[in-house]
């Protein structure tokens, strides 16, 4: 489902007004006509769909995710995934424990554009190499992320993260995929390449590194990378189980 098919943005348009414009053929901004009846769509409504698609075209052709951010309601957000999935940043990070106040971010891996790099502490995990990665991005995706990754890395690093963020904890559990990510990932079927880590195993393997262990390092960085690069499998799977839950084709077929 692409934001072209969307008009929930718009003031007086909830989802049952949007599934009806959907089921009389109108699934895109191009095919809105003011005259289109649907039941509950008044001219006041009509007038602000057609301004609502004005602007958006224009905000959709510079590529401004951040207004479509704005102007979605936030449990929409997965919506914005299809036109921005290849600038879409999936991070995760590693970190010696749960609070960002008094403990401490080890690794952060970044996955975007088939390219994935990792920061380590104490080597190149700076304030400034963060604000590289996130400035590349039209689109954050994490797992929790909202309530863990951005804050712990806001308070570590005196950073403000303001890039629109799509935590795919959220989405997954409207199609009824609850737990941790690796359950989730087993269900899905997306693999791993190397055996499963917990957190308290990240913090261990921290701590060998500090005391000299190389190799314990290269296990920590290669469980961080795979946890990012998992996540645009996740976000692939639970954007498209939504798009098959939420979207009506219309009369014609499919035009997501």
């Amino acid at each position: 489902m692409r934001i072209e098919n969307s008009f929930i943005p718009v003031e007086g348009v909830g989802e049952t007004t949007e599934r009806r414009l959907w089921e009389r053929g109108v699934t895109t901004w191009d095919a809105f006509d003011s005259g289109v009846d649907v039941p509950g769509l008044g001219s006041t409504t009509a007038d602000r769909i057609e301004s609502f698609i004005a602007e958006a075209l224009a905000r959709l052709d510079d590529g401004d995710a951040a207004y479509f951010d704005r102007e979605f309601p936030s449990g929409e957000r997965w919506r914005l995934y299809e036109n921005f999935r290849e600038e879409t940043c999936f991070f995760d990070i590693e970190t010696t424990g749960l609070d960002e106040r008094r403990d401490r971010v080890t690794t952060v891996s970044f996955h975007q554009g088939g390219e994935t790099t990792t920061l380590v502490a104490g080597d190149d995990l700076t304030a400034r190499r963060l604000r590289e990665q996130f400035a590349d991005a039209s689109l954050l995706a994490t797992f929790n992320g909202a309530r863990f990754d951005v804050p712990f890395l806001e308070t570590s690093f005196d950073l403000d993260v303001d890039t629109p963020h799509l935590d795919l904890m959220y989405p997954a559990k409207r199609v009824g995929l609850s737990g941790g990510l690796k359950p989730i990932e087993k269900e899905l079927g997306i693999d791993r390449d190397r055996p499963d880590i917990s957190g308290r195993d990240a913090v261990r393997l921290w701590r060998e590194y500090e005391r000299g262990d190389e190799d314990a390092l290269s296990t920590l960085v290669s469980y961080n990378r795979e946890d990012a690069v998992n996540l645009r499998a996740l976000a692939d799977a639970v954007c498209e189980a939504l798009d098959d839950e939420v979207f009506v084709a219309g009369p014609d077929g499919p035009e997501s």
